[in-house]
This record gives structure tokens, C-alpha cells and sequence, in this order.
């Protein structure tokens, strides 16, 4: 485990005066909160837009983060997790499905439509919904007695058959506007016609972590599984009420890019969360049998959208919307106290399109293994010797213009190296992941004969899933030709 060696996350953490919740427990099966039987529950967290570097398990020392540090302590931390799109709504999809989002046609966030008139090339079709014939974790859950529970962001569909109750989830707790406008949100419960408004009085990653608690002290008494979505840290940056003074302090001392006072207050409100449901499930004699997966939709925000930058994904090339690994490459913490007995790093490399196939492996469920495109690592969480040198491919098809100045591309990775296809200029990039992370030194012209093999199994891997491609822009000539006029106009009155 020593890929990305010169990065080497610190696990071992020195905590703040924030009071934390142990959960290092003695391994026993007396107390399994009153369930009579042994099935693991599953509680998977997801955070919105939260970077690779973001964490004190991660190596971040501004950001106070001791809950979800200690989910690190006890299970397995991942340095080479990646998300199946640089954006959130195709993710997302993905982590419910175990499907890439080009095969499932939704390859853009939910309202994404930006265009950029001076490129050759229009976004491609997409479907902006996920569709209700495709079968969630929540429906193949189902079918082994599990009761789902969908808390927070969805951002998957609106229409009645598209919601959390209209895809297998029992209890919905669904934010009715995406990012965080604390004083203009909505939270449905179970249907739209069972609307609760905030007046501005409750914080909204509190208000989803007691949510999140009420659902497993309703369902404790049989297995669950649990989608908990915090919309923290995505834009507007919008702290707690006094949360950010003492990250304003510690800015005043180390004023570093990517450290900002109110994005941390932020993590810290909703590592608050992910430590009260730890608590619940210690409390409840659940946490022994518990799989918490905690993790990221896509990569972090480095560019200032709405205000200031909110974060650094740095060594890493780019950010969320682009396929580089900024883009993709994400946090990934997995703990399960009866099966996984000690911490663990590993640098193994997978994306979340392969969540489904191992909860269901996990949980004894039959998954349709025909039809999704994951695959089961849990031979990763349970082997104690960790495979590490691996030729897996991963994919990614984001054919897309992104808010944050990603281009449309397509991507793959097998074993060390990296393909990135651009479909505005046809030209490809090559790097090697594992001796250059920040993809620094395009390889595509020095290695011809690697770099022809990955685009091969790029393109065909497209043909196989139907992949929309990119759209010639049929006035990209004129505009061109206009801006050249213009050009020239100008030139001339300035000679």
C-alpha cells in the first residue's frame, strides 16, 4: 500500500477540543439493538462536493473533522476512491444503480444545460431523470426484508414515479431545492403534498442528521439501509450561526489557498452529523453490525462560483466538472466493526458504480449482475492483505460544458495509467497516475503504442454502453469567422 507515497494520508489524528465520540467497541454479538437476525444494517452517508483533501483523515489540518476521522480509525480508508462522474446528478445515479451514467443516459446534473456558443461542438443528449425501469439498492434491498430510508439530496427526478418513494425507499426525507439557501429550502416528507418549510430557525444539516436519527430508531428492530445525502459543503457557503469564529481565527495564522473559514464550518456541521449517527447506532447496540460508508458525490469546488474559492484539491489536477482527478478522485471511508477489526489504508482503486454489487454481496442479496457494470470489492474490505497492484478499467463519459469549466470529455484508467479524451479539439491525454498524480506530464506522444490501447478500449467501451457524444455546433464557423472579422476591425483602429 505504498501508491502515492509521497502523499501519505496521516491517520493517526490529534484532535481538537470538540468533544468526540469514541467508537472504538469491543467486537460481540450480545447486543443487536433487538434484531433477530444478523443481516448487517447499511448506513451510507454522502457528502455534496466535498474534495479528496477535505478531511483530517485525508491530511487536511484546518478542516476539524474527529467523527468521520474516527470512521478512519476503525475501517478502511481508501486513496485512490473515485466517483463515476466529475458532476453530482450522473454520481448519484450511479451509487443507487451500480450503473455508469452513460449507460443510464443521464450524464449531467439535474438543470445542466450550459452551452459555449464558440466551441465546435453542442453538449450531447441526455435523459435528465433517472428512470424508473432501472432497479435501486433500496428495491434489490427490499426483497431481502430491508426497510431504505432516502434523507437529504436526491436530485434525480421530480416527477412522482422518479422520487425516493417512487424508487423503493420507505421514508423520504427529500430537500426540495439543491445547495444550501437556508433561509429558501423545503423538506417533502414521503410525498410533495406533505410539504415542511423552515423559517430560518433550524440549521439544514442538523434538521437532515435528526432525520437521519429518527429513521433508525424506527426501524431498529430489523435490518435497514439508510441514504443520508447532506447537502454540505456544496454552495452557497452558509455556516452554522457562530460555527466559522474559530476558523476565522485560525485563518488569520495560516492564510494557505484552499483554507476557508466558512467551507470548514460547514464540514464541521455535518462531521457533527455523521457523529450523531454514530452515536445512535452505538446507543441502539447497532454499530457492531452496522456498514457505514462514507464518501463524496464528485470532486471539490476550486474555482470561485459564488463567491470565494471554496476549497484546494492540490496535488491534484482540476476540480469538480472536469475529468481530471480533482474532478473524480474522492474520499471514501468504509467501517464495519464485526468484519473490519482494525484500520486500514489502501490504495486500491474503484469507483462508486461498485457499491451496489458489494452491499448486496455484503448483505447476502442477488444482484442483477447482468445488468450493472460494478463489481464487488469486498474481498478488498474483509481480506486483510489488501490487493494493491491492479489492471481494473474505470470509465468516465461527461460529454458536457460544467459551471465550474470542465469541457467535454470522456475518460479511462487501467492499472497505473489515465486516458483523457477532448472532444473539441480530438486530441487525447496520457498520463501516469501512479508516478505523476498531478497529471503534469502529458505521455500521449512518448507512448504511442499505451496510449492507442486505452483509446481503443475507450471507443468501444462507448459503442457498447450507446454513449450520446458531443453535437457539431452548426454556427461554430460563422461565430469563428465573425470573431476573426471583429478581430481584425479591432487591430485596424488600434494601428
Amino acid at each position: 500500500m505504498n501508491s502515492d507515497s509521497k502523499y501519505k494520508m496521516p491517520i493517526e489524528l490529534t484532535f481538537s477540543k470538540r468533544t468526540c465520540i469514541s467508537i472504538l467497541i469491543p467486537l460481540s454479538f450480545a447486543s443487536v439493538g433487538g434484531q433477530t437476525n444478523i443481516k448487517p444494517n447499511v448506513v451510507f452517508i454522502l457528502a455534496d462536493d466535498l474534495g479528496w483533501k477535505d478531511l483530517g483523515c485525508y491530511g487536511n489540518n484546518f478542516n476539524e473533522t474527529p467523527y468521520i476521522d474516527s470512521l478512519a480509525n476503525t475501517g478502511i480508508l481508501f486513496t485512490q476512491a473515485y466517483s463515476s462522474s466529475p458532476v453530482s446528478s450522473p454520481s448519484r445515479a450511479s451509487i443507487l444503480t451500480g450503473k455508469h451514467s452513460a449507460k443510464l443516459k443521464l450524464t449531467n446534473y439535474l438543470i445542466g444545460n450550459k452551452t459555449v456558443e464558440d466551441s465546435p461542438v453542442l453538449p450531447a443528449k441526455w435523459q435528465p431523470f433517472l428512470d424508473t425501469k432501472e432497479t435501486t439498492l433500496a428495491e434489490m434491498l427490499k426483497t431481502a426484508g430491508y426497510t431504505s430510508g432516502m434523507v437529504g439530496k436526491w436530485h434525480l427526478g421530480s416527477d412522482d414515479s422518479q422520487t425516493p418513494w417512487g424508487q423503493g425507499f420507505d421514508y423520504s426525507r427529500v430537500i426540495g431545492k439543491n445547495g444550501l439557501d437556508y433561509y429558501n429550502y423545503s423538506i417533502f416528507i414521503d410525498s410533495y403534498e406533505k410539504e415542511f418549510k423552515d423559517n430560518g430557525t433550524e440549521y439544514l444539516t442538523d434538521k437532515l442528521t435528526q432525520y437521519g436519527v429518527d429513521f433508525i430508531e424506527q426501524n431498529k428492530q430489523h435490518p435497514f439501509f439508510l441514504y443520508l445525502a447532506y447537502s454540505a459543503p456544496h454552495i452557497m457557503l452558509v455556516p452554522k450561526a457562530g460555527m466559522e469564529s474559530k476558523y476565522l481565527k485560525k485563518y488569520d495564522k495560516v492564510k494557505n489557498v484552499g483554507n476557508n473559514p466558512y467551507y470548514a464550518a460547514m464540514i464541521e456541521s455535518m462531521d457533527d452529523g455523521v457523529g450523531q449517527i454514530i452515536k445512535t447506532l452505538r446507543e441502539n447496540g447497532l454499530l457492531e453490525n452496522t456498514i457505514v460508508v462514507f464518501t463524496s458525490d464528485n470532486g471539490g469546488v476550486i474555482v470561485d462560483e459564488m463567491g470565494p474559492i471554496p476549497t484546494s484539491v492540490l496535488p491534484l489536477k482540476g476540480g469538480k466538472g472536469s475529468l481530471y482527478e480533482g474532478g473524480v478522485r474522492i474520499p471514501a471511508i468504509v467501517s464495519w466493526p464485526t468484519k473490519i477489526s482494525k484500520k486500514e489504508i489502501s490504495d486500491y482503486y474503484f469507483s462508486n458504480i461498485d457499491y451496489v454489487p458489494t452491499i448486496c454481496q455484503l448483505t447476502g442479496v442477488e444482484a442483477p449482475k447482468k445488468t450493472i457494470d460494478g463489481k464487488s470489492i469486498q474481498d478488498i474490505l474483509l481480506n486483510p492483505e489488501h490487493l494493491t497492484n491492479q489492471n481494473d478499467t474505470l470509465y468516465w463519459h461527461y460529454p458536457h460544458f460544467s459551471n465550474q469549466g470542465g469541457r467535454p470529455s470522456s475518460a479511462i484508467r487501467i492499472g497505473d495509467y489515465k486516458l483523457i479524451e477532448f472532444y473539441e479539439s480530438n486530441k487525447v491525454e496520457l498520463y501516469d497516475i501512479k508516478n505523476d498524480i498531478g497529471e503534469k506530464k502529458d505521455l500521449s506522444n512518448s507512448l504511442k503504442e499505451k496510449t492507442s490501447q486505452l483509446y481503443s478500449a475507450l471507443k468501444n467501451w462507448k459503442k457498447r454502453v450507446d454513449a450520446e457524444l458531443p453535437i457539431p455546433n452548426p454556427n461554430y464557423r460563422k461565430i469563428k469567422n465573425s470573431k476573426h472579422t471583429n478581430n481584425s476591425k479591432n487591430n485596424d483602429e488600434q494601428d
